[in-house]
């Protein structure tokens, strides 16, 4: 699920219309609508935080990176995993190397 759909899904779950949430944002409607459109994909930090403290989720589950979210996409669970793999040392990281090589070999990838 893309974040132009997850933020309409929480707006409308807020029973928010776009000109109500763009005024608690402090942004114009229509940058509420291109961001609902995917006509703008990237929103500032700032639009980030004022949509997550109004729409009452966290910024993880708005921009689909919530471990915890049931709905997140393989794609949006793979930026996750990704990021988890940063932590690792590098003999961590070099033995999920060798698992994931094993099983694309396996799965013929």
């Amino acid at each position: 699920m893309s974040f132009a759909v997850r933020l309409k899904k929480y707006r409308q779950i807020q029973n928010l219309s776009l000109q109500k949430l763009a005024n608690l944002v402090e942004v114009s409607k229509a940058h509420i609508w291109d961001l609902e459109t995917e006509r703008a994909k990237n929103p500032s930090l700032e639009v980030l935080k004022k949509l997550s403290t109004h729409l009452k989720v966290p910024i993880a589950t708005l921009i689909g990176e919530n471990p915890d979210d049931a709905e997140d996409d393989a794609q949006s669970a793979s930026v996750v995993m990704y990021r988890d793999l940063q932590g690792l040392n590098e003999q961590d990281r070099e033995t999920i190397k060798i698992m994931m090589d094993r099983l694309k070999k396996r799965t013929g990838i």
